[in-house]
């Protein structure tokens, strides 16, 4: 399971360090050459302005299409604003391909940052974790680390809103990708999150179905 992580801003080696808790090999991505050969992608957390500047226009264009295509994902914090069909506060470019709309900094500032012990599920969220396997009996915690993190104002009608803060949808799947605006990689366990994306990386590969069966390839 070779698994991008884009290395333009954020932290990224904390994303890589958990793919690799995973069983994954995680591949720093930068260049557009480098997204041909993997089975997914982690959009990291960041400033995502600063993540707009550095990313070139070819790259842009490649991520677009990968992820038009299908292409496994795992958007964080940041990582869901770069994806996010419209983002205000202030209004910004983004590539448009998660049916959502973003709100920068929701919480507030840097020194507004929280830590959720555990988010509440919904039952999207519950079913989605059943067909990953996750669930032994209940569903498990999963601790989300806030860090100026984006509000989500609009869902569409294509989007699961898997886990939920105060009411507001922090962990949302949308076809192939996967987006929390909190910091997985920051959860002081590994979080069920990388498990939920390594089931839809092994779905898209053919190894297993959407329900959770093995297939024969």
């Amino acid at each position: 399971m070779k698994i991008g992580v884009l290395s333009l801003q954020g932290d990224f080696d904390a994303h890589a360090s958990s793919i690799s808790r995973i069983g994954g090999k995680a591949i720093q991505v930068r260049k557009p050459s480098e997204l041909s050969a993997l089975d997914g992608i982690v959009l990291p957390g960041g400033e995502s302005s600063a993540m707009l500047k550095l990313l070139e226009p070819e790259l842009i264009a490649e991520l677009q299409s990968v992820l038009l295509k299908g292409m496994p994902a795992l958007a964080t914090c940041a990582g869901v604003i770069l994806l996010a069909r419209t983002v205000h506060n202030p209004d910004q470019a983004s590539l448009g391909v998660l049916d959502i709309d973003v709100q920068r900094n929701g919480y507030g500032r840097q020194v507004d940052s929280f830590i959720e012990p555990s988010l509440r599920i919904t039952d999207e969220g519950r079913a989605a974790l059943q067909n990953a396997q996750l669930m032994n009996g209940r569903a498990p915690e999963i601790e989300a680390v806030f860090i100026r993190a984006p509000i989500i104002t609009r869902v569409g009608s294509d989007v699961d809103v898997l886990a939920q803060h105060d009411s507001q949808p922090v962990l949302l799947r949308q076809g192939s990708i996967l987006a929390a605006t909190f910091h997985p990689e920051l959860a002081r366990t590994i979080s069920p999150v990388y498990m939920l994306f390594s089931h839809l990386v092994q779905a898209d590969d053919g190894l297993i179905d959407v329900d959770g069966s093995l297939l024969l390839r």
